[in-house]
């Protein structure tokens, strides 16, 4: 059996699961960066039998599972994978198994980002280490308005660090419900008016359908030219060239993204050269802890195939 682990960019898979235990005679193969366009992607990968892929960095559409001849079973780390064409795998009689996933890495993540906006960490590191003491003021966020686009529950973590520094919450999301942003403590608001108040707004809606583009340019053009924009969850969710729009003319005091519509950045893109961001290359899963249990739950998940139990299945809605 043929076993490739895809987008270990940090050449960390090897470690994390005891991959000895795989049927004797099974070969481990590890590719620690992207493969490149459909044509390069299919050529690396149609030898083997089993794939396990890193959250949604190398898509899988109907094109590329064709063209792989010997794909016995598919594995993506975390419960859900949107980039995956389910319908396709389905149709080859290829299982889709997924793993588990520690729950509170992206809220954290959430809040680094805050802070550090708030509090101007890179640019007075930055500024520190030229020489340079004191450059601007910071914003306090106790008495202010964190506006969380979405309340289940990542966001729900995020309010209750809100509620502890001493902000007032808001959320909306288009199926809350007053008695359920009650239950966390956080005051219900129509989109438009949480956009227009919030000091900080900070997205935590799972990308669907309905959510594409649930952030567009009226909801950024609404936001206070002080407010800071936080985005931890899903490019899709925001209309990315109005936003950047915004930043660059200043419309908005500043954004803190993890997610971008073409991952990894390429060296030309426009969120590079915008000064009030602070950019992290999709962190919000990318710690120890939740690896370890990506990589156990992937190994689990082959054998358990390999006995003709698969288990984790993810199927087509």
């Amino acid at each position: 059996m043929s076993v490739a682990v895809l987008d270990d960019y940090q050449n960390v898979a090897r470690g994390l699961a005891d991959w000895s235990s795989l049927p004797a005679g099974s070969a481990l193969t590890v590719f620690d960066r992207p493969l490149g366009d459909l044509d390069a992607t299919a050529a690396a990968l149609a030898p083997f039998d089993v794939l396990v892929v890193m959250r949604e960095r190398t898509p899988f559409p109907a094109a590329l599972i064709e063209r792989l001849p010997n794909l016995k079973l598919l594995v993506t780390t975390g419960a859900r994978n949107l980039s995956i064409d389910l319908h396709a795998c389905a149709a080859r009689g290829i299982p889709v198994s997924g793993t588990g996933m520690v729950g509170t890495p992206a809220a954290e993540l959430t809040w680094g980002l805050i802070l550090a906006l708030a509090k101007r960490i890179p640019a007075e590191d930055r500024a520190l280490r030229e020489g340079r003491w004191q450059t601007g003021l910071t914003g306090g966020l106790a008495g202010k308005r964190l506006g969380l686009v979405g309340l289940g529950k990542l966001g729900t973590q995020v309010a209750r660090v809100g509620q502890a520094l001493g902000m007032e919450v808001a959320a909306w999301s288009p199926n809350l419900t007053d008695e359920r942003a009650a239950a966390a403590g956080v005051t219900r608001l129509e989109k438009a008016a949480l956009f227009a108040t919030a000091d900080v707004v900070s997205v935590h809606l799972v990308l669907g359908e309905r959510t594409r583009g649930v952030v567009g340019a009226a909801e950024i053009a609404a936001m206070k030219p002080t407010a800071l924009f936080v985005n931890t969850a899903r490019a899709g969710l925001v209309d990315e060239a109005a936003l950047v729009d915004a930043l660059r003319h200043g419309r908005i005091g500043g954004a803190g993204i993890d997610v971008f519509a073409t991952e990894p950045l390429p060296a030309n893109s426009p969120w590079l050269d915008l000064p009030n961001t602070v950019l992290t290359p999709h962190l919000g899963y990318v710690t120890q802890e939740n690896y370890a249990v990506f990589y156990r739950d992937a190994l689990d998940d082959i054998l358990a195939w390999r006995a003709g139990t698969p288990k984790r299945l993810l199927t087509a809605g």
